[in-house]
């Protein structure tokens, strides 16, 4: 298969089962103005770049617009993502904060760097996708990134909860959607490669540290997949097919009276 037609049939797979997500989950609707966070990492340039090739032939109307959160780390080349953006027509925001700043002056000892960061930056992008008008903010989550959670949360946490295609944002306004939820890593990685995205770095003073406990499941899951093919998608259809009735939480309701497993 020729470079060009193996690249356009990853992207066909992608925009497919991206396409498929936002009917499942009815995640963009008529009239939506959809705030896309866009790092200059590949799964957020992938995002984008599906979300513009569905919008071309929807038959609803939505709106784009690329946001880019910088969080002020020295070395940070948003230049680079700048200019992509703008070669590809894209309407963009580029937001630049103190975050770093606030980080270093605020972080308690011993917290997490990566979790105090995320949670600013996220407050951010909350309040400059409402300056901008946008109700949703599509993030760029993809598969194995719920996948993963799922595992995180049984293993290290003792609860059964993964990530949400869809929930109302921590700010109560606008609403939160993640497209590429049925996507493959590893399919994002190969299209990323092929597109040749100016793949930028957060630059961020840790940004070499390993999350050891998400490689741990993340090698798990590929170590499972070599004898179960298909676990990935098992596993997200798992989290749509949930049996109240067997499982332990004592907040829910018991299951009437003869039932039996």
């Amino acid at each position: 298969m020729a470079l060009a037609d193996k690249k356009d049939s990853l992207f066909q797979r992608i925009k497919r089962q991206t396409g498929k997500a936002i009917g499942d989950f009815k995640l963009i609707e008529d009239g939506d103005r959809i705030a896309v966070g866009v790092s200059g990492g590949k799964d957020s340039y992938t995002l984008l770049d599906i979300l513009s090739t569905l919008q071309k032939r929807a038959p609803i109307n939505y709106k784009l617009i690329a946001v880019n959160i910088d969080a002020g780390f020295p070395g940070y080349r948003k230049d680079l993502l700048e200019k992509h953006l703008q070669s590809r027509g894209y309407h963009y925001h580029m937001e630049a904060t103190d975050t770093y700043q606030i980080i270093e002056e605020k972080r308690r000892p011993g917290s997490s760097y990566c979790a105090f960061c995320a949670r600013l930056r996220r407050g951010v992008l909350y309040t400059v996708a409402e300056r901008l008008g946008c109700n949703k903010i599509a993030l760029g989550h993809h598969l194995d990134d719920f996948v993963e959670t799922l595992l995180l949360n049984q293993f290290y946490v003792g609860t059964l909860a993964a990530m949400s295609p869809k929930l109302l944002a921590d700010n109560g306004k606008q609403t939160v959607i993640r497209p590429l939820v049925y996507v493959k890593e590893s399919d994002i990685i190969e299209y990323s490669q092929r597109a040749d995205y100016p793949l930028i770095c957060c630059s961020c003073p840790v940004a070499g540290g390993v999350d050891q406990k998400r490689q741990r499941m993340k090698r798990l899951i590929t170590e499972l997949a070599k004898e179960i093919p298909q676990i990935r998608n098992s596993m997200i259809s798992a989290l749509g097919k949930v049996q109240l009735r067997h499982l332990l939480d004592q907040g829910l309701s018991n299951p009437p009276c003869g039932e039996h497993e």
